[in-house]
């Protein structure tokens, strides 16, 4: 479990990070661990020590990092544009921002529709990072600014779980466009908004990714690990195994075949 402080909430350390990073895959059988998301200010705070990644999709990086390797997307290295602008490393496209590229992937009908989708999404400010450091939580290199996790909905579920206890039982609330799931929704909402979003995914992340078509993501700032983390170790105690075990479903197909 990891300490609390006082003041604006609980602060963790990078061992504590770490920690909880592998506790969570052990409770939830995640097939791979979180990822910790670290917005890079300036050119002078780049690292040395992660493999830098060329002309890739942030998506990409956050698959790269869920395989167990800290890797590094410089913003001139980042391939899609949208995810670019989401970052404010570059403005949006007019193909884009006009809706009329959505159109041409087949993702909307209506470029109306797909100017709305873009107009509504949440921004760093411009020039605000350098670039992006992630790295698998349990072996994380930095305390990072976000979480993201990808993996199977049920998994997701307990997660989310955990973190509506901690607001004591405050409805979660998410936000998206199906679009943009993984840079808008799992990272740039959490770090502004403070709170977790949950996303299905997005046309864009399924294709450039490994991302399984029964898996979706997530993404939370650490400050809500202590909280998450405290309440999936009382989860593990009964209602994961129980639900898991599904005894309520074979009780019922017991009984209906018996009726037959």
């Amino acid at each position: 479990m990891l300490a609390k402080t006082g003041g604006d909430g609980p602060t963790v350390t990078l061992e504590e990070i770490r920690a909880a990073g592998s506790r969570m895959v052990e409770i939830l059988g995640l097939s791979a661990p979180p990822v910790g998301v670290r917005f890079v200010p300036t050119a002078e705070q780049v690292p040395a020590g992660p493999r830098r990644l060329r002309h890739a999709r942030y998506c990409q990086a956050v698959m790269e990092a869920r395989r167990g390797e800290a890797v590094l997307l410089e913003g001139g290295q980042l391939s899609c544009p949208a995810a670019a602008s989401a970052f404010g490393i570059r403005p949006l496209p007019e193909g884009l921002r006009s809706g009329k590229g959505l159109v041409g992937f087949g993702i909307v009908a209506d470029p109306a529709v797909g100017a709305a989708m873009f107009a509504g999404m949440a921004r760093l400010e411009s020039d605000s990072i350098r670039a992006l450091e992630l790295s698998p939580l349990d072996r994380a290199i930095s305390v990072p600014d976000v979480v993201v996790v990808e993996d199977r909905v049920e998994r997701l579920m307990w997660l989310a779980l955990a973190d509506l206890h901690t607001q004591g039982g405050e409805r979660l609330a998410s936000t998206t466009a199906v679009l943009q799931a993984t840079c808008v929704d799992a990272t740039v909402v959490p770090y502004q908004t403070g709170r977790m979003n949950l996303s299905y995914g997005c046309y864009g992340c399924r294709d450039a990714t490994d991302l399984g078509s029964g898996e979706a993501v997530l993404g939370f700032p650490p400050t809500r690990l202590p909280g998450i983390l405290n309440h999936l170790e009382y989860l593990y105690t009964r209602a994961i195994p129980v639900s898991r075990s599904k005894v309520a479903w074979a009780n019922y197909r017991e009984e209906a075949l018996g009726e037959e």
